[in-house]
């Protein structure tokens, strides 16, 4: 049902950006009415990885290298879209995220930065809370890590 497509950011097209802009834009910006710059500088040096049903988006995240983000290599920018919860989209999208990561930067732990509410469907991956929850943008967050 799903394929997915890694792409570092000079490799995206024109299409492939818009469409990674507009999902995380409709789900972070309008649907959680949380005002902030999501083009935060980091989008060039990361990979993306989008997973499609067909032509649409399904799902997204960004494959942060180690020293960007945290000292790990970290996954951000999760997201599904909303026509796609509740169908396997989110959790192919980190299976997918978690053996990429590996692939491109070995073993080791993945740093998160999650929203809280969030914490079974990542602890289902065996990412574990670490430190005290905190506010980004408004938004209770945990940093979690995958050993």
């Amino acid at each position: 049902m799903y394929h997915w497509t890694l792409k570092r950011f000079e490799e995206l097209s024109a299409q492939e950006l818009y469409a990674l802009l507009r999902l995380r834009s409709e789900v972070f910006v309008v649907e959680q009415n949380c005002v902030f710059l999501d083009m935060d500088g980091k989008d060039p040096y990361c990979y993306h990885l989008m997973i499609w049903a067909g032509t649409a988006l399904a799902a997204y995240a960004r494959i942060v290298p180690a020293g960007i983000s945290y000292e790990e290599p970290s996954i951000g920018r999760v997201v599904s879209s909303p026509d796609f919860r509740g169908k396997r989209a989110g959790r192919t999208l980190m299976e997918q995220a978690i053996e990429q990561v590996h692939h491109l930067y070995g073993p080791g732990p993945i740093r998160i930065g999650a929203q809280q509410y969030l914490e079974e469907f990542y602890s289902s991956f065996g990412f574990i809370q670490e430190g005290e929850m905190y506010l980004e943008d408004g938004i209770p967050h945990i940093i979690m890590v995958k050993k």
